[in-house]
């Protein structure tokens, strides 16, 4: 392991990052950024399969249960982080709710339900 201080690295850092990267709290194996302080905190991602997996543990697995935009970003940004991580989880969370919006069901809608007077006597409403 050795210490990261690569200072083009830094400055693609959010802030909430990048004092905890300046201090250097952070060590780099592999090519990946992990956090000192936390056990299983991956910080650095550019491997889109990696990003994909990710996203959709913290959106689409049965313990994400779908979140919403907003939480599934905060949740995102508690363990990960990598070049325009906030565009590619919106775009993820919009993509899954317009595949939503798409794959309704179709058919008729239904009508307005009215009343239908009650007869007075037999037979006298004979029609539908």
């Amino acid at each position: 392991m050795k210490i990261c201080k690569d200072p083009s690295l830094s400055s693609k850092l959010d802030e909430i990052w990048k004092k905890a990267y300046d201090e250097g709290r952070f060590h780099l194996l592999d090519g990946i950024l992990f956090n000192r302080d936390k056990h299983l905190c991956l910080l650095d991602l550019t491997d889109r399969t990696l990003i994909n997996t990710i996203l959709h543990e913290f959106h689409d697995s049965v313990a994400a249960v779908h979140l919403p935009e907003d939480r599934t970003l905060e949740r995102v940004k508690t363990c990960s982080w990598w070049p325009n991580w906030k565009k590619d989880v919106s775009e993820y969370c919009q993509t899954y709710e317009r595949f939503q919006k798409a794959n309704r069901a179709t058919g008729k809608k239904f009508g307005m339900m009215i009343q239908i007077q009650e007869p007075k006597s037999a037979w006298e409403i004979c029609k539908m």
